[in-house]
C-alpha cells in the first residue's frame, strides 16, 4: 500500500545508468537555479525604500544611485563566480573554495552558512509569495501559513520526482515571470515618458534630500543587496549541468546576471518615477503594476506570476541544498544518509530535510518571515566574502597567467561583501544576533559528526596481512516461551550451526514450569532445557543474568550467540495483539558486549 502511494506521487524508480539523462540543459538550469535570484527583484527595491523612508519621502531619490551600486556588486559577483566555476568544476561553491584555500574550519563556516541560507530561502520565498497573493486577495490573510505549507509540500514532492521533471515544470512560470516583468517595465517606461501615469506621484518623491548620512546610505545599500541572494547557486550545482558542465554553468550564470540586473534596475527606476513608497498591505511590485495597468486583468497576471516566482524561488534551494549536503557528508561532516540517491536519482534525504525544517520555520513565525530577511542576507554574504577571500588566496598561491586582474577584482568584491555583512550585523543586530550562536553550533555539530566517523573508521580498520577471520564453535542460547513451531524452527537452525545449543525458559510459577518441563521431555528435541524462575515476573532480567553466566564460564573459548525466535504476522495491526518481548530482548542485547544477537523469523500464514 505504502509502496503504491509512493509510486503514485514520486514515480517509478530509475536506473543508475539514467543519471546522465537527469542533467540539465542551460535553459532548464536557468529556470531551476536562477529562480531565487530572479525572484529577489520582487523585494530588492522595496528593501532599499524601507530604509530610505525612515527619514522621509524625499530620500527615495537615493534609491537610483544605490540600485546602480547594487548592479556594480552583481557584476563583481558574476565575474568572481565565473572564476570559481572554472577553478572548481566539481561544484560546492564557497564551501569548497574556502576549505581548499582557507582551511577546514572556514570552509565549514561557509558551508554551514549556505545550508542555513537555503533553509531560510524556502521559508522567506514561501512567505513572500504568500504576501503577493494576500496583496491581491486580502481575504486570504488568515490562511497565509497554510498557503505557504502547501507550496513547500508541492516543491518537496516535485523535487523528489527528479531534477529534470522539476525543471520541466518550473521553466514555464519562471520564463513567464521574466517576460511579464519586462512587459511591465516597458509599458511603465512608455507611460511615464508620455505622461500617462495612472496614479499620482507622491509629493516630494523626486526631490534630492541634503544632509543624508553615509551610514544610512550604506544601510540602504546593504538592504538592497538582498536582491543578490541566490547568485551563488549556479557555482554550487555545477554537477547538475550537462557536459561540458563548466561551460554551460558559466553561460547560465552570465544569463542570470543580465536578466537580474535589467529587471532590478527597471523596477527601481519605475518605483522612483511613479513615486512608489512601501505600504503595509501592498508590495512595491503590486503598486507599480496597479499604476501601469490599473486593477485589470494584467495586474492580477503580474501578481499571480510574482507570487508564483516567489514560491518557486525556493526551488533553487531544493537544487543546491541536497548537493551541498552531499559534499559535506562525503567529507564526513554530515550524516552519510545525505549521500544516498533516492528512487528518482535525487538526494532525497536532503530534499526532505530541507522541506521539514523550512516548514517548521513557517509555522514558528506564523507565516511572517520578513523579519528573517536580514538573517537570510547575512547567511549568504558570509559565503560571498569567504569565497572571494578564498579565490584571492588561490591567485596569490598559484599565480597563474593573468592572475593580477583577477586578484584585484576578488579583493574589491571581498571588501564590498565584507562591508555589507558588517552593516547588516551592526544595523540589524537585534534580528541577526542568533547567527553568532547558531553558526558556531552548526560547526560544532559538523566536527562532532566528523569525529564520530573518524573514531569508527579507526576502530573498524584491520591490517590486511595480520588480521584474518577465525573459526570458533561457540554456545547458542535460544530463549523459548513454549513448545511451538516457532521454537522448533529456531532450534533446528541453531543445531545446523553447532551442537552446543541450550534452550532457556523463564517461568513465573510452579505450574507453568512443571508444564513446560513435561512437554519438553515428551518432545525431546535433543537440546537441553534450562529453566529460570522469575519472582518479579520479568523475562528479560533473568535471561540477561544467565547470558552473563554463560559468558563468564566460556571465557575466550567461544562466542556466545543468542538466537531469538520470532513470528511475523501478516497484518501490521496483529502486532498490537502480541507481547513484543523478542524486540525488547534484542534491543537490550545489542548493548551487551561479546554477544551475537540473531533473529529467526517464522512467517504466519493466517
Amino acid at each position: 500500500m505504502v509502496s503504491q502511494i509512493k509510486r503514485l506521487f514520486i514515480g517509478r524508480p530509475m536506473k543508475s545508468s539514467a543519471l546522465e539523462g537527469e542533467k540539465l540543459s542551460k535553459l532548464k538550469a536557468l529556470a531551476v537555479l536562477s529562480s531565487d535570484a530572479l525572484s529577489s527583484v520582487a523585494y530588492g527595491t522595496e528593501q532599499i525604500l524601507l530604509v530610505l523612508m525612515t527619514i522621509g519621502i524625499a530620500a527615495i531619490w537615493y534609491s537610483i544611485p544605490i540600485s546602480f551600486a547594487v548592479l556594480g556588486l552583481l557584476l563583481i559577483l558574476i565575474l568572481s563566480y565565473r572564476q570559481t566555476i572554472a577553478a572548481y568544476p566539481a561544484g560546492g561553491g564557497a564551501y569548497v573554495v574556502a576549505k581548499d584555500n582557507l582551511g577546514t574550519a572556514t570552509g565549514l563556516l561557509a558551508g554551514g552558512s549556505l545550508l542555513v541560507d537555503y533553509i531560510l530561502t524556502v521559508a522567506v520565498s514561501s512567505s513572500a509569495g504568500t504576501d503577493a497573493i494576500v496583496s491581491a486577495f486580502p481575504s486570504l490573510h488568515d490562511d497565509r501559513v497554510w498557503i505557504a505549507l502547501i507550496m513547500i509540500g508541492f516543491l518537496t514532492l516535485l523535487n523528489l520526482r527528479g531534477v529534470t521533471e522539476s525543471a520541466s515544470v518550473l521553466a514555464v512560470p519562471v520564463y513567464l515571470f521574466v517576460v511579464i516583468i519586462f512587459i511591465m517595465i516597458g509599458a511603465g517606461a512608455y507611460r511615464y515618458l508620455t505622461g500617462q501615469m495612472v496614479s499620482p506621484v507622491a509629493p516630494g518623491a523626486h526631490e534630492a534630500l541634503s544632509g543624508i548620512s553615509l551610514f544610512l546610505l550604506l544601510k540602504a545599500f546593504s538592504s538592497g543587496c538582498s536582491a543578490l541572494t541566490g547568485v551563488e547557486a549556479v557555482s554550487n550545482a555545477v554537477p547538475h549541468f550537462r557536459e561540458p558542465a563548466s561551460r554551460n554553468a558559466v553561460a547560465t550564470l552570465v544569463m542570470m546576471g543580465l536578466l537580474l540586473g535589467a529587471m532590478f534596475l527597471g523596477i527601481s527606476l519605475l518605483a522612483y518615477g511613479y513615486g512608489i513608497v512601501p505600504a503595509e498591505k501592498s508590495t512595491v511590485i503590486s503598486q507599480i503594476a496597479e499604476s501601469v495597468f490599473g486593477r485589470g486583468v494584467f495586474y492580477y497576471i503580474i501578481q499571480g506570476s510574482t507570487a508564483l516566482i516567489l514560491f518557486l524561488a525556493a526551488n533553487t534551494a531544493y537544487s543546491a541544498f541536497p548537493l551541498l549536503a552531499f559534499m559535506l557528508a562525503k567529507d564526513k561532516f554530515m550524516p552519510r544518509a545525505f549521500m544516498a540517491r533516492g528512487d528518482r536519482l535525487g538526494f532525497s534525504n536532503g530534499i526532505l530535510f530541507l522541506g521539514v525544517l523550512s516548514a517548521a520555520l513557517i509555522i514558528s513565525f506564523g507565516g511572517n518571515t520578513v523579519s528573517l530577511i536580514p538573517l537570510y542576507a547575512v547567511g549568504v554574504f558570509i559565503p560571498f566574502t569567504l569565497s572571494q577571500l578564498g579565490m584571492m588566496i588561490r591567485w596569490i598561491r598559484l599565480k597563474p597567467k593573468g592572475w593580477l586582474p583577477k586578484l584585484i577584482m576578488n579583493t574589491v568584491g571581498m571588501l564590498t561583501t565584507l562591508l555589507i555583512t558588517m552593516i547588516f550585523i551592526i544595523t540589524k543586530f537585534s534580528q541577526v544576533w542568533i547567527v553568532f550562536i547558531f553558526l558556531p553550533l552548526v560547526i560544532w555539530i559538523f566536527y562532532r559528526i566528523n569525529r564520530h566517523y573518524c573514531n569508527i573508521a579507526d576502530e573498524l580498520r584491520i591490517q590486511l596481512d595480520i588480521d584474518k577471520p577465525v573459526t570458533s564453535r561457540g554456545t547458542i542460547i535460544v530463549p523459548v516461551a513454549g513448545v511451538t513451531r516457532v521454537v522448533m524452527n529456531s532450534i533446528s537452525y541453531a543445531r545446523s550451526l553447532t551442537d552446543q545449543v541450550v534452550a532457556v525458559y523463564v517461568g513465573f510459577n510452579d505450574e507453568d514450569i512443571e508444564c513446560m518441563e513435561r512437554k519438553w521431555a515428551e518432545w525431546d528435541p535433543g537440546v537441553r532445557l534450562i529453566v529460570l524462575r522469575s519472582s518479579y515476573r520479568s523475562v528479560i532480567r533473568p535471561l540477561l543474568k544467565f547470558i552473563d553466566t554463560v559468558e563468564w564460564k566460556t571465557g575466550n573459548s567461544g562466542q556466545v550467540t543468542v538466537l531469538i525466535p520470532q513470528f511475523i504476522t501478516r497484518s501490521w495491526w496483529h502486532n498490537l495483539l502480541h507481547n513484543q518481548t523478542s524486540l525488547l530482548l534484542r534491543a537490550r542485547l545489542f548493548h551487551q558486549k561479546d554477544v551475537v544477537v540473531a533473529t529467526v523469523p517464522f512467517h504466519l500464514k493466517k
